[in-house]
């Protein structure tokens, strides 16, 4: 497993090549991710913005999560995390996105939605979408740590998948 300063580099570096920039939604991980990547330095070349929104309202203002979305199932589902990252790239100057909610406890979790539970979205400006849903082993650092890793790792593959920019 690639250290998150080593993902957070890949991410840079693919992110140069493509001539995209990136974006973030996060809800469990708190920032974790934009930090990760802001921990770079030179990284406002390739980062845009990110979106804080550990509320449902949050994620309804400032990235148009459909309250009936939150409502029928939940912040923490795949429905969820795909308007969060498509909001992310309507409210961004980004090319690529990645929307985290999750469980990351020690409360919180349910039968169906234990703690460790963490969804990701990730969408580009290409259209191309892609959803998961992880179950997470550890304390509440070591769910929020596992999921940044997860994060970058999604965006990195997906920029290494596109090959050479079209010019």
């Amino acid at each position: 497993m690639e250290s998150t300063l080593q993902l957070a580099i890949a991410l840079g570096e693919a992110l140069r090549k493509q001539g995209w920039v990136a974006t973030t939604a996060e809800s469990c991980t708190g920032g974790g991710v934009s930090a990760a990547i802001t921990d770079i330095a030179g990284s406002s070349a390739w980062f845009d913005r990110a979106f804080i929104t550990y509320t449902n309202e949050a994620k309804q203002q400032m990235l148009g999560v459909t309250e009936q979305a939150l409502i029928a199932e939940g912040a923490v589902s795949e429905t969820v995390v795909e308007q969060m990252a498509t909001g992310a790239l309507t409210h961004s100057l980004a090319d690529i996105s990645v929307a985290i909610s999750g469980i990351a406890g020690p409360t919180g979790g349910t039968a169906t939605k234990p703690v460790g539970t963490v969804c990701f979205g990730w969408a580009d400006k290409t259209g191309w979408q892609q959803q998961m849903t992880c179950l997470f082993a550890g304390d509440r650092a070591q769910v929020r740590a596992q999921a940044v890793e997860k994060a970058l790792t999604g965006m990195v593959e997906r920029l290494q998948g596109l090959g050479s920019p079209v010019i």
